[in-house]
């Protein structure tokens, strides 16, 4: 079973997370044809945390975790943070498949969709 964890940052604002959250149930209904699962995790500041988010998927029948990062840029939390906050659950699931793909900025699409936000 396909999984797809969303991470994004996570804020101490409670309305911001839940966008994620939502943002994620829209993902999902996206998505079925894909992936089994969808769920959501923060880097910080908000649950679920990242190893947690691995864990529901895990729980909800996830043989693979594609981890998401919401993130626009390379920084610290791309680079450093996430991998770090992933590597605790591949150790201790050696035989799943929990990986991470490449981050939000990086899509093409990105800039189509900046185009058409700007009118």
């Amino acid at each position: 079973m396909k999984s797809l964890l969303l991470v994004a940052h996570g804020s101490r604002r409670a309305e911001s997370n839940s966008e994620i959250a939502r943002l994620s149930e829209r993902l999902a209904a996206k998505a079925a044809a894909n992936f089994d699962v969808v769920e959501h995790a923060f880097l910080e500041l908000a649950d679920p945390l990242i190893p947690d988010g691995i864990e529901r998927c895990i729980a909800r029948g996830a043989t693979s975790v594609s981890v998401v990062p919401y993130f626009l840029a390379r920084g610290t939390h791309v680079a450093e943070d996430i991998p770090e906050q992933v590597a605790i659950k591949q150790a201790e699931y050696p035989d799943m498949d929990i990986h991470i793909t490449d981050y939000l900025g990086t899509s093409d699409e990105l800039v189509d969709v900046l185009l058409k936000l700007a009118g």
